[in-house]
């Protein structure tokens, strides 16, 4: 019977391919990233069978595999609810990422209690071990493990990428992966191969268009960049680490590796086991297990109900990157910075691997011989001997070159003065936000550092086209493959942003199935777009930054595509408020319409209203475009009344006019009164339009 412990899925669970043996699936992910493991379950609720091949037994990348199940959440998902605004999980994430959090808390209990935060740490709002990360991501596995509709490979590896020759562009038809424990090779064909490694492997493998590292100004147009590229310029990664405190003398030594202090890429100058902080140009100094010190940064089991206090019994995962020291500068912890892993040979990459997991091992041991002895490796919760993580912490990928590649212009808030979000694409599948673009730079020369507001990054959006290849049909891109930028990547590798993304494929994946249509021509065809978006939002997934509307509102979609569409947006940019309650005035219908009909405008050089006027009315041109086509008349006395609350009746004899046909679709849900028009009705109503209009 397929089923679970301690996070791994039984073996009856998974299938080791012979040598030679083929499979043949609707989807096939290949990857063992976050977004993998999100593309292949959104591809599973939506009733197609999926082929998932991964590096390791355990799904879920970096919560399970890389030992960071304490998420990198923006401040937006750490809102509460107030007077104006909903709580941060129910606007900021998915309502099925927000089901896995909810799962998380339930499964790891404080002295008994559901509570918020189980690890407690003071980086994350919300951190659990790897073992309840992977046990809540199983539970909605099991069901399609056991009814076949999910065929999971794990210990493989992509070898080659099966392209269909032709007429017109490429076509990847299959993936040749291999075994890495029983070096058998196998096939799996499908009809969308989603990119979803950690690495980029798939563009590697068939080298296809890609990017690597910090790229130069003028291939991406991003004025903080050299002139030149500098591909060895990539983020540092990391192996993460699990402890726990022990009571005094019961610490378990890690023991030193024989490189240690002998090796360049391990020097012992560059450790320390105390977080220095400088303010006002005076340092202090915070011991390893002070309550905002290093061991409870990322903590991810506690003991105690209150969240400052540090115990013995409590874990953490040790994931510590540079900070500054009074007399020895930067310091570092864990992160490898030595070397890259993009663009070397797999041995070369491996060396790498290994010598970072060195590295990690070496930070323990001195931890424990220079002041903090009383430290316990875990890894009965890292499902390793030593308590390091099975694979590293990846941070950055090969980066496909997409149809969109989203630039350090469309994220910055230097691009957006006095603006409350990013730009917001009109093909957006997906939203993300993390403060700032977090650049952990490894020690190549010459990386660019971004600062003040070109370091800030706004509240963003995913676009479709930067999942899609620029000449690959048949692939989707995913993970940190996706056609983000050296620059950009830094705020959308962070852990809710890769939920989102997989969550993006896997719909993009099904609809180009369903359809029969290359995701290409799905994001270039308006009709399929907005039919996809609309599908996307369906289930509960946010794709346009309001905080005031949660995905479990009725009228989510309609506020979603419209808003995307660009038809029915916030009334001020400098907040991400939507005000679905908000009367909605006779000019604000007027300018929706015409957008909705793409009406050319009219603009005449007299005014028909004596309350319209050119140059003093801002809707002057798209409510002078309605009256010569018919479709709107004054209030008497040569007035409009631009700014009046328009009535639902009103609305009623307006829709009448412009779409007859669909009138009735229209006011399905929305009785015609004398009520005013609220901004959530004029989505309703002019959202059946729109589903007419494109006949979707």
């Amino acid at each position: 019977m397929v089923d679970q412990q301690n996070g791994l899925l039984s073996d009856d669970a998974l299938t080791r391919p012979g040598d030679g043996a083929s499979y043949n699936c609707s989807i096939a992910v290949i990857g063992g990233s976050t977004a993998a493991y999100t593309t292949a379950l959104t591809a599973l609720k939506l009733k197609l069978d999926v082929c998932l091949v991964q590096p390791q037994r355990v799904v879920g990348g970096q919560f399970t595999a890389q030992a960071l199940p304490a998420s990198d959440d923006g401040d937006l998902l750490r809102h509460r609810a107030d007077l104006m605004t909903i709580d941060g999980e129910e606007f900021a994430i998915s309502r099925g990422q927000r089901l896995f959090r909810q799962r998380q808390r339930q499964l790891q209990p404080v002295a008994g209690k559901v509570v918020d935060d189980p690890g407690g740490s003071w980086v994350c709002p919300l951190s659990t071990t790897p073992v309840v990360a992977s046990t809540a991501l199983n539970e909605p596995l099991l069901p399609y493990l056991r009814s076949g509709k999910l065929t999971l490979i794990p210990y493989a590896e992509p070898t080659e990428l099966l392209l269909a020759s032709g007429p017109g562009r490429r076509r990847v038809t299959g993936v040749v992966c291999q075994d890495t424990q029983t070096q058998n090779s196998f096939t799996v064909q499908a009809k969308i191969v989603v990119e979803a490694t950690d690495f980029g492997d798939l563009l590697e493998v068939a080298d296809l268009p890609a990017r690597v590292g910090q790229e130069a100004r003028s291939d991406t147009g991003e004025a903080i960049l050299p002139e030149e590229a500098r591909s060895q310029c990539q983020q540092s990664f990391t192996f993460d680490v699990l402890v726990e405190r022990t009571r005094p003398g019961q610490g378990v030594p890690m023991g030193a590796p024989k490189e240690y202090g002998r090796v360049t890429w391990l020097d012992l100058q560059e450790f320390t086991g105390n977080f220095w902080v400088n303010k006002n140009k005076t340092w202090k100094k915070r011991d390893f297990f002070d309550a905002f010190g290093i061991f409870r940064y990322r903590r991810l089991q506690r003991r105690a109900v209150n969240k400052t206090t540090v115990s013995p019994g409590d874990v953490a995962v040790i994931n510590w990157g540079t900070s500054g020291h009074p007399h020895r500068g930067q310091c570092c912890g864990n992160d490898y910075r030595t070397g890259y892993l993009i663009g070397h040979s797999r041995a070369e990459r491996q060396r790498q691997v290994a010598r970072a997991r060195i590295r990690a091992k070496a930070y323990i041991h001195f931890l424990q011989v220079n002041g903090v002895p009383d430290l316990k490796p875990r890894g009965d919760l890292t499902w390793t001997k030593d308590g390091v993580a099975l694979e590293p912490y990846i941070r950055e990928a090969r980066r496909g070159v997409a149809l969109t590649t989203i630039r350090h212009q469309d994220v910055a808030a230097r691009f957006f003065p006095n603006q409350a979000r990013a730009r917001a694409f009109d093909d957006t599948l997906g939203i993300g936000q993390y403060h700032y673009l977090d650049l952990h730079g490894n020690l190549m020369e010459g990386h660019v550092s971004p600062k003040g507001k070109d370091v800030i990054a706004l509240p963003f959006t995913l676009p479709a086209g930067a999942l899609v290849p620029v000449d690959t049909d048949g692939l989707v891109l995913s993970a940190k493959s996706i056609g983000t930028t050296h620059i950009t990547n830094a705020a959308y590798r962070m852990h809710p942003v890769e939920w989102a993304i997989g969550e993006a494929g896997g719909f993009l994946a099904a609809f180009s199935v369903w359809t029969g249509k290359q995701p290409r021509d799905i994001v270039g065809d308006q009709a399929l777009l907005r039919k996809l978006q609309g599908f996307v939002a369906r289930n509960g997934i946010p794709i346009v930054w309001f905080d005031d509307v949660s995905h479990a509102d009725d009228d989510f979609e309609a506020i979603q595509v419209m808003a995307a569409a660009g038809i029915i947006n916030s009334e001020n940019g400098k907040d991400l408020h939507f005000r679905p309650y908000g009367n909605v005035s006779r000019a604000v219908v007027c300018a929706a319409l015409v957008n909705l009909l793409g009406l050319e405008k009219t603009v005449p050089p007299r005014p028909t209203f004596t309350d319209v006027k050119p140059g003093q009315h801002w809707a002057y041109d798209v409510i002078e475009t309605l009256k010569a086509q018919g479709m709107v008349a004054g209030v008497g006395r040569g007035r409009f009344a631009p700014n009046q609350a328009m009535t639902r009746q009103q609305l009623g004899w307006l829709v009448k006019r412009a779409m007859p046909d669909a009138y009735g679709a229209a006011f399905a849900q929305t009785p015609q009164t004398r009520q005013i028009v609220q901004r959530r009705d004029l989505s309703r109503v002019f959202y059946a339009l729109l589903k007419a209009k494109l006949a979707i």
